[in-house]
């Protein structure tokens, strides 16, 4: 019977990632050990943590290195949650635990797991996975394209030719991304429909709807002010007493919003709405990046509701 117990302790996990090891702390039961970033090591991890009843698997979103383990971890059907390292700091000043070390911040992970109750993150295919990394290296082989564009106009006729070499070999690089970009976006059956809707707005191309449909997945399912605070284009107050500070947009998610912008400044030229909307706030005084921020919130409240309402683009 005490063995049984035992394996029904309900445990709140907290697991600093490295590039080499995991250092993991079980809140409830103060323990602390450290294992290889490896297939054996987070092996070794989950068999250990079969004892228990697991409530969280808390970790931070660490680029890449905490992919591993989260894949294994929903393989075993744990509750896994990838939390902001920034929200974690925050909590750990909070407080009071100024120092830092791996085993440190174990801890504190674990604690803010069992504090806080971080939402559970939902699993994502592998083929959704690809998409994202994909919809990555497309952005970066772009950024190296504006790179190189940009090095023509200071370098000189000297190493243009060098300059322009460069320009098309990323350019066919960019071309074979996309092919696979489009294979890979046929498997996802469900979002053939959300495709459809989203490409009848004026100023919509396939990196914002494969952007839309990768990076925010919550699209149809969200209140207006929902949809503008996570893309990061709701104005945030900025007041205390008699001072009224100006407002300013601030977080959301950053691959969003970069394309999101894009596809607003080609929509105040082709989406009579957005272009009417736009000239209107420019005519009244407003900053044309003011303006142009107001235009990307209602863009990203008319592309939310199409999806919720499942109709098309309407003028």
């Amino acid at each position: 019977m005490t063995n049984l117990k035992k394996r029904r302790t309900m445990v709140n996990v907290g697991v600093d990632v490295g590039k080499w090891f995991l250092d993991i702390c079980l809140y409830e039961k103060d323990l602390h050990w450290q294992v290889e970033n490896t297939q054996a090591g987070i092996k070794k991890l989950l068999g250990r943590l079969a004892r228990y009843q697991v409530e969280r698997l808390v970790m931070e979103a660490t680029g890449r290195y905490q992919h591993l383990l989260a894949e294994k971890a929903f393989e075993k059907d744990l509750p896994v949650c990838v939390v902001k390292p920034l929200s974690v700091r925050r909590y750990a000043q909070a407080i009071g635990k100024t120092a830092k070390t791996d085993r440190i911040d174990a801890q504190v992970i674990a604690e803010y797991g069992a504090i806080i109750q971080p939402p559970v993150t939902l699993k994502k295919s592998k083929n959704l996975l690809l998409i994202k990394d994909l919809l990555s290296r497309r952005r970066q082989l772009v950024a190296m394209r504006t790179r190189e564009l940009n090095r023509i106009k200071i370098m000189g006729k000297a190493l243009e030719t060098s300059c322009r070499r460069i320009i098309r070999v990323l350019d066919q690089e960019v071309s074979r991304i996309e092919k696979k970009l489009e294979a890979h976006i046929e498997k996802e059956a469900q979002w053939s429909h959300r495709k459809a809707l989203l490409k009848t707005a004026p100023g919509i191309g396939d990196t914002m709807v494969y952007t839309l449909l990768a990076d925010l997945p919550e699209i149809g399912s969200m209140t207006n002010k929902q949809a503008a605070a996570l893309v990061g284009v709701a104005p945030m107050n900025r007041d205390s007493g008699k001072m009224r500070g100006k407002r300013r947009i601030k977080g959301g998610r950053y691959s969003v919003r970069n394309t999101l912008y894009m596809a607003t400044l080609s929509a105040t030229l082709c989406n009579p709405i957005i272009k009417e909307f736009y000239q209107r706030l420019v005519a009244q005084g407003k900053h044309k990046k003011v303006a142009l921020t107001a235009c990307m919130r209602k863009f990203i409240v008319m592309l939310n509701a199409m999806v919720r309402d499942d109709c098309e683009w309407q003028y």
